[in-house]
């Protein structure tokens, strides 16, 4: 692809973080490589290359790291609407069922050969980049996976503990700066995505944005109420206000959601 691919290495441990990113910066294939040290670190960086426009071609993901460990970030990278090719780099050799349930693109063992490296960088630029064309999440028949039917779920951390919050649990996301907040029936959760990223990921999930500080289910909108020139929307007994760039887009949404045989 035009200025080589973008891929994010990911690796707690730095001798071997440091190897790999120098194997890739080696390819004449590769364009930019970004890294990151754990999981949330890595969904940090892909969030923000996405912000940018720039999604990350592959992620080359260890699998034994400290919190989200490489299995379980890979189910959801493998859930993205523009999903990256998978590579797991690891020392262990009994994860490759579960890097064979997730359609990873090459499982490679530590430590790394030039060579082998070689072989999984060939085949992440033989089946296209993110969201091109050949790429995990084109339509099927481009040589890919299909876009899954539903959108990815959003790690949450709870006393220590990583839980998965599905779309379908929102009530509407609130932006805090660069993250943003899940409100839900039973609480809210902080994480750690830009509000336009989560727009773009969730919007086949029926989310639409009412304001440049809320993402709304669509589904949930109790009421929509204007008032000398006002408009804001009930979700969840909570009132929220409707941009007035947005008024129309969604009072015409929400007629043909209700017009839509149930």
């Amino acid at each position: 692809m035009p200025g080589g691919l973008r891929v994010l290495a990911v690796d707690d441990e730095a001798p071997a973080l440091d190897d790999l990113v120098h194997l890739l910066r080696a390819d004449p294939r590769i364009g930019t490589v970004h890294t990151a040290r754990d999981g949330a670190g890595a969904l940090r960086c892909l969030d923000r290359a996405l912000a940018e426009g720039r999604p990350v071609d592959a992620v080359f993901l260890d699998i034994r790291m400290p919190g989200l460990d490489g299995t379980v970030l890979g189910r959801v990278l493998a859930q993205f609407a523009r999903a990256p090719h998978i590579v797991f780099v690891t020392a262990f050799e009994e994860h490759a069922v579960d890097a064979f349930e997730i359609k990873a693109t090459d499982y490679i063992l530590k430590p790394v050969r030039p060579e082998r490296l070689a072989e999984a960088i060939r085949r992440v630029a033989q089946n296209g980049a993110a969201g091109g064309p050949g790429a995990p999440g084109a339509p099927a028949g481009g040589g890919g996976r299909a876009p899954r039917p539903e959108p990815e779920p959003m790690p949450v951390e709870l006393a220590g503990v990583t839980r998965f919050v599905a779309p379908a649990e929102v009530l509407y996301v609130e932006a805090q700066g660069d993250y943003a907040r899940l409100h839900t029936p039973t609480g809210s959760h902080l994480v750690r995505i830009p509000l336009a990223a989560l727009e773009e990921r969730w919007r086949d999930a029926g989310f639409v944005r009412v304001h440049r500080s809320h993402l709304v289910a669509l589904a949930r909108i109790e009421e929509l109420r204007l008032d000398s020139g006002r408009c804001t929307i009930l979700v969840g007994g909570t009132e929220l206000p409707v941009s007035r760039r947005h008024v129309r887009e969604l009072r015409d949404l929400l007629v043909r959601n209700a017009r839509r045989p149930t």
